[in-house]
């Protein structure tokens, strides 16, 4: 039996109305626990960032226009899934693994809670539990993919902002876009994470913006953190032969 095309998350931030349904449907179908909700003095987002206990994260970012006014910019961040995962590389356990579907999944019965992967991942999403040390993401609603069904933020989003499918049609679907806003006028939006040969090669979750990445809190050129590591082992190794040598020389010597 051949494994399934891999699926991901189109996010359209040009229709997003910031209604949270998704941050409510993700909480409820994976009975995320709830937290306070923050004033937070800048802006009408009342959850603020992703985390253990906001796997969805509807973004609220005010820009003053010259011409008096302003203009909303709303976007649903959520894990990437990236192509080449940096806290796969670091998980000491094997709590984090893809899956069937090319998504990255924290299997929360074998994390130890070492957070290795928080620091490692180039989104900022990894986050850890204070009751309890482990760390908690966006699965993409694996057992409803198992099941048949989609994840529960698409399918509750009303504007189709989020959309959920195979990768290749979402990101041939995500061009026609761009491209459909750009004949309209809106030559500022521009597609995010889609690219294979970018940084991470690639995300399962990618976004259309209207604005820099960085206006929306992502990193411009995010890259794969542990893609040192082959040369840094291999230094290690050259490093502890040549001690070894020097040692095994000073004994023959001493002799």
């Amino acid at each position: 039996m051949s494994e399934p095309a891999r699926v991901g998350f189109f996010t359209d931030t040009s229709v997003c109305i910031g209604c949270k349904a998704c941050e409510v449907a993700c909480k409820e179908w994976n009975e995320i626990p709830d937290r306070p909700l923050e004033f937070l003095a800048t802006s009408y987002d009342n959850t603020g960032a992703l985390g253990a206990d906001t796997w969805r994260h509807v973004a609220f970012i005010e820009q003053p226009r010259e011409s008096g006014g302003v203009r909303w910019l709303m976007s649903s961040d959520v894990c990437k899934h990236c192509t080449s995962a940096a806290c796969l590389d670091v998980c000491p356990t094997g709590a984090l693994f893809r899956t069937e579907y090319g998504t990255v999944v924290v299997q929360e019965d074998i994390c130890n809670g070492c957070g290795y992967c928080v620091p490692a991942c180039p989104f900022g999403v990894i986050d850890r539990r204070k009751d309890d040390g482990r760390v908690w993401k966006c699965t993409m609603c694996y057992d409803r993919l198992r099941g048949g069904l989609e994840p529960a933020c698409a399918q509750a989003c009303p504007t189709d902002s989020i959309q959920f499918g195979p990768l290749d049609e979402l990101r041939d679907r995500a061009a026609r876009r761009v491209d459909t806003l750009h004949d309209q006028g809106a030559t500022e939006a521009r597609l995010y994470g889609h690219d294979p040969t970018d940084g991470v090669d690639g995300t399962g979750a990618f976004f259309l913006l209207l604005d820099e990445p960085e206006v929306y809190g992502l990193p411009a050129a995010p890259v794969v953190t542990t893609r040192d590591l082959p040369e840094m082992w291999r230094w290690t190794a050259a490093a502890g032969a040549a001690l070894a040598g020097l040692v095994a020389l000073s004994f023959t010597r001493r002799r």
